[in-house]
C-alpha cells in the first residue's frame, strides 16, 4: 500500500488536478484514501475511501479540487 500512496503523492500537481475532476475523482482519490488508511491501519480512513468512491462522483470532487488549489495536495479528510 505504501507504493500506491507514494505514487499518488509523487504525481505532478496538474495530474492530481485532472484526477480530481468529477468523472475520475471518486475512484482515483477513493483508492488513495483506502490505501493510505490501510497503510496507517486507520479503519476510519478506509471507510472514508469507500464512501468517497460511491459519493465522490456527486459532491466530494469539489472538496478535492478546492484543497488542490489551496494546499497543492489532496487532504485525506477535507
Amino acid at each position: 500500500m505504501k507504493d500506491v500512496v507514494r505514487f499518488f503523492d509523487g504525481l505532478p500537481w496538474i495530474l492530481k488536478f485532472i484526477l480530481a475532476l468529477p468523472a475520475i475523482d471518486g475512484i482515483a482519490w477513493g483508492i488513495y484514501r483506502i490505501a493510505k488508511g490501510l497503510d496507517r491501519n486507520d479503519m476510519a480512513m478506509v471507510v472514508a475511501g469507500i464512501v468517497w468512491i460511491f459519493v465522490g462522483f456527486f459532491i466530494f470532487w469539489i472538496i478535492d479540487l478546492f484543497t488542490l488549489v489551496t494546499k497543492k495536495k489532496v487532504t485525506v479528510f477535507a
